[in-house]
């Protein structure tokens, strides 16, 4: 580690402690030519995943569009933030480790799906007649009684 007073590669760590829940390591160190003490953190960096599309497209995972997407489902339901947040948490936290790179976008829909139905059954039908693009309320309506049939 360069020091930043006199830019020597050379210093001893004299503490070292996690922070952030464990996921960063903060080190004081001391710079062996000018005794300059400092502080660094280290982290592991994680790839980005990208999503495949249905149309084959490839994105970046984005967490916020992911938190859209279950805000809307949501709406108007006695869900609270802190409960979706957990949610878009858990499985991003799933997804990092059952996928290296890649992650298939019905994945995510059936992961939502499995944690909206366990929460909320008004939820869980408002966001699977969009992933599963209901084209009649025929299909809507099959949808409803699986769910009743399950209880």
């Amino acid at each position: 580690m360069r020091c930043p007073k006199c830019g020597y590669l050379k210093d001893k760590v004299i503490d070292s402690r996690s922070a952030r829940e464990g996921d960063v390591i903060r080190r004081r160190r001391t710079c062996l030519q000018c005794a300059h003490r400092f502080t660094t953190y280290e982290e592991i960096i994680k790839a980005n995943l990208r999503v495949i599309k249905r149309d084959g497209r490839h994105e970046d995972l984005d967490r916020n569009k992911l938190m859209s997407g279950i805000l809307r489902a949501c709406q108007k339901r006695p869900i609270s933030a802190e409960q979706m947040e957990t949610m878009v948490d858990s499985i991003v936290n799933e997804l990092d480790n059952e996928y290296d790179r890649e992650v298939p976008s019905t994945a995510i829909g059936e992961k939502v799906m499995e944690r909206l139905e366990k929460l909320d059954e008004v939820a869980y039908v408002r966001f699977a007649s969009v992933y599963r693009r209901f084209k009649d309320v025929n299909q809507f309506l099959t949808e409803v009684k699986g769910l009743i049939g399950r209880e």
